[in-house]
């Protein structure tokens, strides 16, 4: 058994047991803009959620599966106050890389033609085959 009476033993053991615990308890997935590295099994089937009558100024978030590393957890929808110049993404689940990827969902820019350039600061914000 080891004297840890000497304060250099009890740092090493210490830095050690905090090094093995971080190790163990770091996520298996990594986070690239927003898609997670994929998770090997599916995600449950979404479940049904009784949506609110709808409010001015908010709109619904519906809920989804969420990866916590070991296993999926519910996250339940709810209201969100609406923001102006963004639209609402919902989170998905698609199969991609003989797994799933998560794409988080929430708040984008506004950009109808898809040109990357948001509306409120485009001169055509309805025209797809503008360059």
């Amino acid at each position: 058994m080891t004297n840890l009476r000497n304060p250099m033993k009890k740092m090493i053991c210490t830095a050690a047991a905090i090094l093995i615990g971080s190790t163990i308890l770091t996520p298996v997935q990594s986070f690239a803009g927003d898609h997670m590295m994929a998770v090997r099994s599916a995600p449950p089937a979404l479940r049904h959620e009784a949506v609110p009558a709808a409010r001015r100024g908010y709109e619904w978030a519906p809920g989804y599966w969420s990866w916590t590393g070991h296993r999926y957890t519910w996250k339940r929808g709810h209201m969100e106050r609406e923001r102006a110049g963004y639209a609402f993404r919902a989170t998905t689940w698609e199969q991609a890389d003989g797994g799933w990827r998560q794409s988080r969902g929430g708040w984008v820019k506004r950009d109808r033609d898809h040109d990357g350039v948001p509306d409120r600061a485009d001169s055509h914000p309805n025209n797809p085959t503008r360059r």
